[in-house]
């Protein structure tokens, strides 16, 4: 791929951030640099979040084409953020960079910027496990700002896009992007990709980028079984339908629509308007472990695995789901951090056909790599955990009220045992998971790299 950009002297601009920007600090950031140059930064309030907050919008460069980028689509991620705010000040610092790029820049640095504030606990470390999680919040799939845009498929349909999601979708309707570059990123593991096309070097590039940063690509089970690889830890962009028919070829029991929830992501809504729109997301995560890329083989079969992963999340849903009973529907209908917890516990299904799918493929009939057998026990109690975390913070909210006593009562001693298993699951992580932390800057740089690659990848096959 020939390129007139010289991508390590762009990387070395990248600030060695020590911490994560909370919505305040990030908007400061914005205004400021909007004063120091008006004459290429413009920044406009686009909408309200659902507590009424302010959200922004900056437009850089006046190119022919046109990129959206917008970080904290998933409130616990805010790699994506740092990662425009050292874009942002990359673009005005290096004019000739903008034009050689070609692209009219629309970024907005955290979109679900109320729930990026519900993850403050954590935001400034110290970054281990058991503070990250103790602090994390992510709300459930039809509160998310990328899962929540208007969906109409077979059996199901759903038009209740969340204040954040109406924001972008009324500037995806004025601005018809060419490029979305969703800023997510994971909580464990290694590097890996979505997107919608490339080519081999493309992809080989990608890999590139996240090796110089000494961060594993993912190696072991992809998040999304469904999904097609294009090389190492690359995969096609998915969305909604293809997570439909996954849900509906292999729940033969259930009906699809009576398990699937929210809407569709942000790259099928933009092909309203642009059916030639492309898009990226570059995920990275805070914690990794070399085992995560080792493709040697196990002792393991990589079915009683994943049998086995899924067992360890079902355990902790199992667990939580009496609890709830226990307790009754004492929770406020307003309380975010319960209807993420909740939706969690239903989700049930939907790992039941993940079995079903396994125990029904020949492929898996095989031995797992180190990488795989580390996804489905390490990997999987990670996530399994969160669970445990949102109720317990739901029983947080909820005593912060004017309770009677008997149900301030009851909600305590639910959050006693959630929070016993939850810090049970923790110890266990601290001591047999040995991680590295990856340095903020680092985390930056791949995601800066990726966006940089596709978007000369895109203006190439455009000419």
């Amino acid at each position: 791929m020939k390129s007139n950009i010289n991508i390590e002297k762009i990387l070395e601009k990248v600030p060695d951030y020590q911490q994560f920007y909370d919505t305040d600090e990030l908007n400061e950031q914005s205004f400021r640099l909007a004063r120091e140059y008006p004459e290429l930064v413009e920044i406009k309030e686009i909408g309200h979040s659902k507590m009424g907050k302010p959200i922004y919008c900056l437009k850089i460069g006046n190119g022919d084409k046109t990129a959206l980028a917008y970080g904290t689509p998933h409130p616990n991620e805010p790699i994506g953020s740092m990662m425009l705010d050292a874009l942002c000040n990359i673009l005005v610092w290096d004019p000739e960079l903008l034009q050689e790029l070609g692209f009219t820049w629309y970024i907005i640095k955290s979109s679900d910027i109320d729930g990026l504030d519900r993850n403050k606990g954590w935001l400034k470390g110290p970054y281990t496990i058991t503070n990250y999680q103790r602090n994390f919040f992510r709300p459930a799939f039809y509160q998310q700002v990328e899962w929540s845009f208007p969906v109409q498929y077979k059996k199901y349909q759903f038009d209740q896009p969340v204040p954040e999601t109406r924001c972008i979708m009324e500037l995806m309707e004025r601005i018809r992007p060419d490029f979305i570059y969703s800023l997510h990123n994971s909580g464990f593991g290694g590097a890996y990709w979505y997107i919608t096309d490339g080519d081999p070097e493309l992809f080989s590039s990608l890999q590139e980028a996240a090796k110089k940063q000494r961060i594993p690509l993912n190696l072991g089970e992809p998040e999304t079984p469904y999904g097609e690889r294009f090389a190492d830890a690359v995969f096609q962009m998915t969305g909604f339908r293809d997570r439909y028919d996954y849900l509906e070829q292999n729940l033969p029991d259930h009906n699809a629509e009576d398990v699937v929830n929210g809407g569709s992501c942000s790259f099928e809504y933009a092909r309203r308007y642009n059916p030639d729109v492309r898009m990226l997301v570059s995920e990275v995560p805070y914690f990794s472990n070399p085992l995560v890329s080792d493709t040697s083989l196990s002792d393991v079969k990589r079915k009683d695995a994943q049998i086995e992963g899924y067992q360890i999340y079902l355990e902790d849903l199992d667990v939580l789901k009496l609890i709830d009973k226990e307790l009754g529907d004492l929770f406020s209908a307003d309380n975010q951090f319960f209807m993420a917890a909740k939706e969690r516990m239903e989700m049930s299904e939907a790992v039941r056909a993940n079995l079903h799918a396994i125990e029904n493929s020949d492929q898996y009939d095989v031995a797992a790599t180190k990488s795989q057998l580390f996804d489905n026990v390490n990997t999987m109690k990670f996530y399994s955990n969160l669970s445990l975390v949102l109720f317990r913070r739901a029983c947080e909210e909820e005593l912060e009220q004017n309770l009677f006593r008997e149900q301030a009562d009851k909600i305590r001693k639910a959050k006693e045992k959630a929070e016993i298993r939850e810090t049970e699951n923790l110890a266990w992580m601290e001591q047999s998971i040995d991680y590295d932390v990856i340095p903020i800057r680092n985390l930056v740089k791949v995601q800066l790299e990726s966006g940089l690659l596709y978007a000369q990848y895109i203006k190439q096959i455009q000419h």
